[in-house]
């Protein structure tokens, strides 16, 4: 059953609604608008281009081979993410070493040289998974990609103190219908974390699918509300192999089942129209989060 073409009209003025609320930080003492320096980027282009764009779009919805890091590309002083503009629209990972902005100047690769100066690399390994907090659907029985779609969006967007990344997947066929997914990704000025947000646009609510992968030479950890991957990705892009962290966070009550599968963890949410996570990560390399220990005991300060 096709979508009421009135619904697609109001589809993106769900944009409006993080510029709204996390567009200014309010001073609690005096209620006045309280300026922050905005250590967020972004980071959309053709690789034919040297022009950053804030949206390309596809009716095969595959322009993995055509867009330089993949996909949209988003990043704060801590992490950097991106969502692959493909069938899997999985979240990677760009792990750093020190606080600072790279991706405008990296565009998620940096040299031999650079790397040996310190700058982070791409040391996440997606492989099949959903990656760390990827959004797919699930029918009752099986995990359902956003593929084959009508079209496939994505934006990009640098607000005040925050930079978001989105994908936009229409018509993906669900349960005898077809369901319109979007997936963003927000990170913040200051914040390690990152949020992961899915809506969907369908008859009914349905159950998504989510979860953080991992590798033989990750361990792994889990509490009542997170999951924790800490280890060596097989990942051949990266200069150096370093042990990074995954940090999932999430809301139990969300979801029927958390399950540690072959590859990664897999969440099924209840049926729902709307779902939240975070995620978060770090590297060996950096000063104070460097061992699973220490980014177990932070992931678990996040109260979301």
């Amino acid at each position: 059953m096709t979508l009421n073409k009135n619904i697609g009209m109001k589809k993106f003025l769900i944009l409006l609604f993080v510029t709204l609320v996390t567009g200014a930080c309010v001073s609690k003492k005096t209620g006045n608008s309280v300026s922050i320096e905005n250590k967020t980027s972004v980071s959309l282009k053709w690789k034919d281009s040297t022009n950053q764009v804030n949206k390309v779009e596809s009716l095969t919805g595959n322009l993995y081979k055509q867009l330089e890091h993949h996909g949209p590309a988003i990043e704060n002083e801590w992490l950097g993410l991106r969502l692959y503009f493909d069938k899997k629209v999985s979240i990677d990972v760009y792990n750093k070493n020190r606080p600072g902005l790279e991706l405008l100047a990296a565009l998620w690769y940096p040299t031999v040289e650079q790397q040996k100066e310190g700058w982070g690399a791409d040391q996440f390994k997606v492989g099949s998974t959903v990656g760390l907090g990827g959004i797919h659907l699930w029918d009752g029985e099986k995990e359902v990609l956003p593929d084959p779609v009508k079209k496939r969006t994505a934006r990009v967007f640098k607000g005040t103190n925050f930079s978001y990344m989105e994908m936009f997947s229409e018509g993906i066929p669900y349960k005898n219908t077809f369901a319109d997914l979007l997936v963003r990704v927000t990170v913040f000025s200051g914040m390690r974390e990152a949020k992961v947000e899915a809506f969907v646009f369908c008859d009914k609510p349905v159950q998504f699918f989510t979860g953080v992968n991992y590798h033989p030479l990750t361990e792994t950890k889990e509490g009542s509300n997170y999951i924790c991957v800490w280890g060596i990705h097989p990942e051949d892009v990266a200069a150096f192999q370093l042990k990074i962290g995954s940090g999932f966070i999430y809301n139990p009550a969300d979801f029927i089942s958390v399950k540690k599968e072959k590859k990664q963890f897999v969440l099924i949410s209840k049926p729902a129209t709307y779902l939240s996570t975070w995620i978060t990560s770090a590297s060996e390399k950096e000063e104070k989060i460097n061992t699973m220990e220490s980014f177990e005991k932070y992931v678990k300060t996040i109260k979301k």
